[in-house]
C-alpha cells in the first residue's frame, strides 16, 4: 500500500517505521514547511493518508487531501467543535475518513470494558463516576480526545450521566485551573499536564463504602502509531466515516 504522512512529528516518524516494517510505501511526508505538495503527483499516488497534527490544522488537511481523491486516517482531535458537520458532508460527498481519538488496541478494550462497567453501575446510583486524564506537557487540547470518547461510552449507558463536563486541569508548574463544581448530571473530567506522559486514563465510581477504579496506561506511542497503520490497511479497502468501532470488534 502507498502510504502518505500528514504532520511528521514523533508519532510521524514511528508510524513511517511500522508502515514500513509491514511492507508499506511511504511516498510523501508533508509538514509545516511544504505544504504545497497536497498538489504533488506523489501525494495523489497515495492509497491512504495518516494525518497526525494539529486541532487547528486537521479539518484543512482534510479538505486537501480529499481535494486530491486521497482516504485519510487521522488522529488529530479538538476539530470536531467547529468542523464537525462540514466533515460529515465532505464524507455525504464520497470521501472517506478513519477518525479515531485514540488507535491503541489497549484503549479499544479499555473503552468496552468502561462501557460494560457503566452498565453495570446503573443500578448502584450511590456510586458517581468521574474521569482523570494525564497527558505529556506537549498536548493542546483538554480533556484529550480518547476522554471525551470514553466519557460519551459511560453517559451513554449510565442514565445519571447526561453529558461530561471539564473539571480542573493541572498544568507542567503544579498551578490549577477550571472547576470542581460540576453539577451532579455531567461526568467530570480532570487535565493533567506533566513530563512526556503518552497518556493515562483512569475511571472511577466513588460511594461512601468503597471505590472502584479502572486505569490504561500507555508505556509509549508505539500501540497508537501500530493502531494508525492497521486503520490504514482496513480503510484501503472501506468507504465513509470510520472508526476502531469498525476496525475492533468487542
Amino acid at each position: 500500500m502507498k502510504i502518505a504522512l500528514i504532520g511528521y512529528g514523533k508519532m510521524g516518524h514511528m508510524i513511517e517505521r511500522i508502515a514500513r516494517q509491514r511492507g508499506h510505501d511511504i511516498v510523501s511526508i508533508i509538514d509545516i514547511d511544504n505544504r504545497d505538495d497536497f498538489d504533488s503527483d506523489a501525494f495523489r499516488s497515495a492509497d491512504v493518508a495518516i494525518e497526525f497534527t494539529t486541532p487547528t490544522a486537521a479539518y484543512d488537511n482534510y479538505v486537501r487531501a480529499f481535494a486530491q481523491g486521497v482516504k485519510v486516517v487521522s488522529g488529530s482531535t479538538g476539530w470536531q467543535k467547529e468542523h464537525l458537520d462540514d466533515v460529515k458532508r465532505l464524507i455525504a460527498e464520497g470521501n472517506t475518513l478513519f477518525w479515531a481519538s485514540n488507535f491503541s488496541v489497549g484503549v479499544a478494550i479499555f473503552a468496552a470494558v468502561s462501557r460494560y462497567l457503566a452498565r453495570i453501575m446503573n443500578a448502584f446510583p450511590q456510586y458517581d463516576a468521574t474521569m482523570v486524564e494525564t497527558h505529556h506537557v506537549h498536548k493542546l487540547d483538554a480533556p484529550s480526545g480518547t476522554a471525551i470518547t470514553l466519557a460519551e461510552g459511560i453517559c451513554a449507558n449510565l442514565d445519571r450521566k447526561a453529558t461530561w463536563a471539564m473539571g480542573t486541569l493541572t498544568a507542567p508548574d503544579g498551578s490549577v485551573s477550571g472547576t470542581t463544581d460540576v453539577p451532579a448530571d455531567r461526568l467530570r473530567i480532570d487535565a493533567i499536564r506533566r513530563g512526556e506522559v503518552p497518556g493515562i486514563h483512569s475511571i472511577t465510581y466513588d460511594s461512601p463504602a468503597d471505590c472502584i477504579t479502572i486505569t490504561h496506561d500507555a508505556h509509549s506511542r508505539e500501540g497508537f502509531a501500530l493502531g494508525a497503520v492497521l486503520a490504514a490497511e482496513y480503510t484501503l479497502t472501506h468507504q465513509g466515516l470510520l472508526s476502531t468501532d469498525d476496525l475492533f470488534s468487542f
